[in-house]
């Protein structure tokens, strides 16, 4: 626990001085905000039509679809839950309440600015994935760099400056993925139950676990950095029955259709023979079935639908930085990391989606895990800012880290180790390590507060 014996500052970075909680009077059930925020997030089909790769070819389908399960719940459950009630609780922002946890000037780094440096690399993935489909609906290869290019820099510019648009149109759009993965679930559903992975008989018992521990880390890496913006997400909330329900829809049973009817269709695909063993996404079954005019207007309309997720992300990435660099102008600093999203497009690395994912489930697995024990510790409420950088924060999210990144394929393959299911591990990891570290007295004092970080530990209790 804290050192009584440490006298803590009275002072505070301006960031935390200056927060303020959203008003009760701003909040919403769940249903207008928490769950078709995160429902909009898993209908983003970079995320569905990724999710076949992911041990149907190993395990069959049974054991992917009870990944997919499993999976849906770790991330309401572990990473999800508190993060959200503690931006309930207190209707301040992740880097405001990730100050217990880091410290107050630590949080300003983690989770602050490390939330929105990971956010170019979303911006990676979703111009690759809307700059690879979009010259395929065109049928020009030629268009993906130039694609590449427009896209990242647009989303970069309409995150700093019109946001507000983007939100109203994207009300709809979610309509069109839904469409998608409704039609190729008809289209090859009814095949599914016929596919048998190509593996031995003797090796199905180890291949089926193989295939849900593969979908399960998937799902949690592409969700970890969404899991602990449930903090800013859920401040609208009104209390933790809007927690509980947004996640149990927006989470959990979006999580189970949009990745569950992707692996059916493609499992379907497989067996009818519409495609072989080798192809892994649904939109490419569609290719085989689809006239190649309507297989276009499937892409471009999955592509539009993708451009409001990269606008958000950029959104994201500005507020971080205004934060953390108030002096630096955002279109500079934005504009330096959708240049470099841009790249990590152009040349593929934004391709490689286990890794990506794998990634950000090591990055913020071991936060999250971290900011649940120190929710638990102070009994089920935000104890408010930590002086400094607190090193049990630290501590945990850096042996949470290495543990999650081991075996990374970004890493050199001299040194990876093959970690089963590495983002929940991550996550364990780093909710460990901060338990302990608690124990034997490595936190930093809790820092006095006044006005409204006051109201807000209070409100959180």
């Amino acid at each position: 626990m804290s050192n009584p014996d440490k006298s803590p500052p009275t002072s505070l970075p301006s960031y935390l001085t200056s927060a303020t909680p959203n008003p009760k009077s701003n909040r919403a059930p769940w249903y207008k905000n928490t769950a078709p925020t995160y429902a909009g997030i898993f209908l983003w089909f970079i995320f569905w039509d990724s999710m076949s790769g992911n041990g149907l070819a190993v395990g069959g389908l049974g054991a992917t679809l009870l990944g997919i399960v499993i999976g849906a719940l770790i991330c309401h459950f572990l990473f999800y839950l508190v993060p959200g009630r503690l931006g309930m609780q207190t209707g301040l922002p992740l880097y405001v309440v990730g100050s217990s946890t880091f410290g107050a000037m630590g949080s300003l780094i983690m989770p602050g600015f490390f939330m929105g440096l990971l956010q170019f690399g979303w911006l990676g993935v979703n111009t690759w994935g809307s700059s690879d489909a979009l010259s395929k609906g065109f049928g020009a290869p030629g268009l993906f760099v130039p694609i590449c290019i427009i896209w990242a820099l647009g989303a970069a510019f309409v995150g700093i400056k019109g946001i507000q648009y983007v939100a109203k149109v994207a009300t709809y759009l979610p309509i069109i993925p839904l469409v998608v993965l409704i039609i190729g679930l008809v289209m090859f559903g009814g095949s599914a139950g016929s596919y048998t992975p190509p593996v031995a008989p003797e090796n199905s018992g180890g291949g089926s676990m193989t295939a849900m521990l593969m979908m399960i880390a998937a799902i949690v890496g592409f969700f970890a950095t969404a899991g602990a913006a449930g903090v800013d997400i859920c401040a609208s909330g009104r209390n933790k029955k809007d927690v509980s329900m947004g996640g149990i829809v927006g989470i959990i049973i979006a999580i189970v259709l949009t990745a569950g009817i992707s692996v059916i269709a493609v499992a379907g695909a497989r067996a009818s023979g519409v495609i072989d063993g080798e192809t892994t996404t649904m939109t490419a079954a569609l290719g085989q079935k689809l006239s190649p005019g309507m297989y276009a207007v499937v892409m471009i309309g999955l592509t539009i639908a993708a451009f409001p997720g990269a606008c958000f992300s950029s959104f994201i990435a500005a507020n971080s930085f205004k934060t953390v660099m108030p002096k630096v102008n955002p279109f500079v600093s934005v504009g330096i990391g959708a240049i470099i999203s841009a790249v990590l497009a152009i040349t593929g690395v934004a391709s490689k989606l286990p890794s990506v994912f794998g990634l950000i489930g090591a990055s913020f697995g071991p936060i999250v895990g971290a900011m649940v024990v120190d929710y638990l510790f102070s009994g089920g409420k935000w104890s408010g800012p930590r002086a400094g950088f607190n090193p049990a924060g630290w501590i945990a999210w850096a042996v949470g880290f290495v543990v999650g990144i081991l075996p990374n394929g970004l890493m050199p393959e001299s040194i990876r180790v093959d970690v089963p299911c590495a983002p929940v591990a991550a996550f364990i990891v780093g909710a460990v390590v901060y338990a302990i570290c608690c124990k034997i007295g490595l936190q930093s004092p809790l820092v006095p507060v006044t006005g409204h970080l006051a109201e807000a530990t209070k409100a959180s209790a």
